[in-house]
């Protein structure tokens, strides 16, 4: 048996491939949309992709069930209790799928969705009756479980999918032997979970000892315990979820029409039509010079994510990057399902060179610059963008608290009449933020670089709320 885990961190996803040598076919779970490191794989391998699963109706990104079978002739299998507009085979409690030495067994597994199936994968050279691992998509995580309130907006609350989480877990996870290898869809910054852990990897037995939702307590206890203080959605995952059950576009048809060159005066005029601009360069490049009205979200921090939940997907998108990273701008937005990219500016900051009179700017400052602007007699408003649970463990005095997320909706709460100075972790959402904020008209925005950890090293305080 070939067994492979793919990570891809930006998304906190993990997919796998299980392969039989003797027979050379594959089958693969829970793909990314982009496919290219499966068919790769596979082929590096001797294998064929006749076989692709989803543990559920994914709520974070877009599968890659539609692109593999038109690219692999794969067929598609889906949980019993899901709908979808493309051919597929139900999988039901027990249900197998048997290539060689390879049987993959299906558990119904609702309570993240109520589609959610795990899959038992068995390498019969080993034994027959006692699973090598269990595939759990959302189902179960390495210290945590799914969280159960995702499908509110479509008719589920998240009371009765807690119930049937519950159950899942109990009668159809825990009886498995401790020996068997725990492999989840999601890793640690996933929002489809609370805690979840950094490894990627477990076994029953550990999960059974270290889970906080794992430990013995009544129905009523979990439900309360898996619905609490659980991390806002991006409002992007009911639109992915529905667009994971539909006959779509697949990605490399997408590419084919988005990955193309604008001249400078045709992205002027998509923005003046009400195009968003986005600049996916790191936030020092975008402070130092900026197409005035682009907003900034920067490859190296969780770019799909956030793209997801400040940008439009019904509007154009012209993407402004570093020369050579187009493309991979305009495919990780591809993987939530963002496909109404209409080009990149050509040449990228390169072609405003001679029209500085478009070009902005963003005032980084160090933190102890900061902090003496901060107490000088006319102190800018500053705002903390991080979210509420951050804001808990420490903050700096003064701020006021506006999650990144909420922001577009609050932006009529910010004073017009005084400076802002924006800070975050790191600087990575600060610079989302105040891109957002000079689209609207804020003419004197600014940044603490490095966030509150460059404010601590500089050994400047900070404030609790719990104390």
């Amino acid at each position: 048996m070939v067994f492979e885990q793919f990570y891809l961190p930006c998304l906190a996803h993990a997919s796998y491939i299980i392969g039989d040598e003797a027979t050379g076919t594959a089958a693969v779970v829970d793909p990314q949309r982009d496919v290219e490191r499966y068919l790769a794989f596979a082929s590096e391998h001797n294998l064929q992709i006749k076989h692709v699963f989803l543990t559920h109706l994914h709520a974070d990104f877009v599968a890659g069930h539609l692109e593999l079978r038109d690219r692999a002739g794969a067929a598609i299998y889906l949980g019993a209790r899901a709908q979808a507009e493309y051919k597929f085979t139900p999988l039901g409690d027990g249900s197998v799928v048997e290539f060689g030495r390879v049987r993959l067994k299906a558990l119904e597994t609702p309570g993240h969705t109520p589609e959610s199936i795990s899959i038992l994968v068995y390498d019969l050279d080993r034994s027959a009756s006692e699973p090598h691992a269990v595939l759990t998509g959302d189902t179960l995580f390495v210290g945590d479980v799914g969280r159960p309130d995702l499908r509110a907006a479509l008719g589920w609350s998240a009371g009765d999918l807690g119930a049937l989480l519950f159950d899942s877990l109990h009668s159809k996870l825990l009886p498995l032997p401790d020996a068997s290898l725990v492999y989840p869809a999601h890793g640690a910054g996933s929002l489809c979970g609370r805690a979840i852990s950094k490894e990627t990897v477990s076994t029953i037995g550990e999960q059974r000892r270290l889970n906080y939702a794992l430990q013995p307590m009544s129905k009523k206890a979990f439900i309360e315990l898996v619905t609490a203080d659980q991390p806002e959605a991006p409002p992007y995952f009911v639109y992915d979820a529905v667009l994971n059950s539909k006959e779509r576009g697949t990605l490399d048809k997408a590419l084919e029409r988005e990955l193309k060159p604008l001249e400078l005066e045709r992205v002027l005029a998509l923005q003046a039509g009400g195009a968003q601009v986005l600049d996916t360069r790191e936030p020092e490049e975008f402070a130092t010079a900026h197409l005035a009205g682009s907003i900034n979200i920067g490859l190296s921090g969780q770019y799909a994510t956030w793209a997801g939940t400040v940008l439009n997907r019904e509007n154009p998108i012209v993407i402004i990057a570093n020369p050579g990273r187009e493309s991979e701008s305009a495919v990780r937005l591809g993987r939530i399902g963002f496909d109404n990219v209409a080009g990149y500016l050509k040449e990228g900051m390169w072609s405003l060179d001679l029209r500085p009179d478009l070009t902005a700017t963003t005032d980084r400052l160090s933190a102890p610059l900061a902090a003496q602007i901060i107490a000088s007699g006319e102190p800018p408003q500053v705002i903390d963008v991080r979210t509420p649970r951050e804001r808990e463990q420490k903050f700096i005095e003064g701020s006021v608290s506006i999650p990144l997320n909420r922001l577009a909706e609050r932006v009529n709460e910010l004073p017009t009449n005084r400076p802002l100075l924006l800070y975050c972790a790191g600087g990575y959402r600060s610079s989302i933020a105040a891109s957002l904020l000079q689209q609207r008209g804020f003419d004197r925005v600014s940044e603490i670089a490095g966030g509150i950890a460059a404010w601590e090293s500089a050994k400047l305080s900070v404030r609790s709320a719990q104390a």
